[in-house]
């Protein structure tokens, strides 16, 4: 189901040092040490930060209900103090509470939210029915024990009111190419759960960033057959890959996407330093962004924050 319109997404505010952030577990419960080093992290950045005791709830697999994840997430948007939202980890749940979200509310509210894996699914809504632009990018967790770049990249990225570009790390080209198109990022799993469901994604002419961890060779080749069955590539622009954690050899990944997306005439760099890997890149999802084969390039044409 298709819910772009003609409207230009809504830019969120650029964050600074004193701004409060929101913290959001709407997945999965999280590991402690890792999450008081990634609020600590926060802290050296200047930012003040906003942490509900609710935060902490664990049922089972999730942080708390379905109910509690979703409301905690409508209220650090609906909240004025809030001026981003970051969450504490991915893991699983954001698919469960995606029917309990209030389009409206939110969409009145835009504000930077930050995320990565299983946060795919909120940053598709945010995208796709909130009309907003959102930011793929580290968690609590992952900026606590993540590399100083991940760090600096994330404050830069939120706070530089100015376009950004981003180098593959020894880019490998797949295909040769240029194209330019909205730019979509996130968990390959993710966008797999995501098809037949009313919140899948539009993905016609969009530059498309996949990512994922601990999947088998086989299981990459079954997401990507699984998608060009449905026809997810038949009309995006370009395809850049993130990190296959764990995922193989990387060039018997490659060598699948290759193969996958055989056929189509558009640009295809692996070696972006995003996902589940201790340099993860902060980007914004929802603008335009150029794909450039022959320089390794994702060059964003606009400000990702206003």
């Amino acid at each position: 189901m298709n819910f772009i319109n003609d409207c230009e997404p809504a830019l969120p505010l650029a964050l600074k040092p004193g701004d409060t952030l929101g913290i959001v577990a709407p997945a999965s419960p999280f590991d402690r040490k890792l999450f008081d080093a990634g609020i600590r992290a926060l802290e050296t950045m200047g930012f003040r930060l906003s942490l509900h005791e609710k935060i902490y709830k664990r049922e089972g697999y999730l942080a708390g209900s379905d109910r509690h994840r979703a409301n905690h997430l409508a209220r650090l948007f609906d909240d004025p103090q809030i001026d981003g939202i970051i969450c504490a980890r991915g893991g699983y749940g954001t698919l469960r509470i995606l029917e309990l979200l209030d389009v409206d509310l939110i969409s009145a509210n835009p504000k930077a939210f930050v995320g990565f894996s299983d946060i795919t699914a909120l940053l598709v809504f945010l995208s796709e029915r909130c009309r907003m632009v959102c930011f793929h990018g580290p968690t609590v967790t992952t900026l606590g024990k993540g590399n100083p770049l991940t760090r600096d990249q994330f404050f830069t990225t939120l706070t530089q009111q100015t376009p950004l570009s981003f180098f593959a790390d020894s880019p490998r080209i797949i295909h040769h190419g240029k194209a330019e198109g909205r730019f979509l990022c996130g968990n390959l799993t993710l966008f797999c759960h995501l098809l037949g469901t009313e919140f899948q994604p539009d993905f016609s002419g969009c530059i498309l960033l996949l990512e994922d961890q601990g999947e088998a060779p086989y299981r990459i080749d079954r997401m990507l057959t699984h998608m060009r069955l449905a026809g997810c590539f038949d009309t995006i622009a370009g395809l850049a890959v993130g990190t296959f954690t764990n995922c193989g050899k990387e060039k018997e990944v490659d060598a699948i996407i290759a193969d996958r997306l055989e056929g189509l005439d558009i640009p295809v760099v692996a070696g972006f330093n995003v996902g589940h890997t201790d340099v993860n890149l902060t980007l914004p999802v929802n603008i335009s962004v150029q794909l450039n084969s022959a320089s390794g390039t994702l060059s964003f044409s606009e400000p990702a924050v206003r």
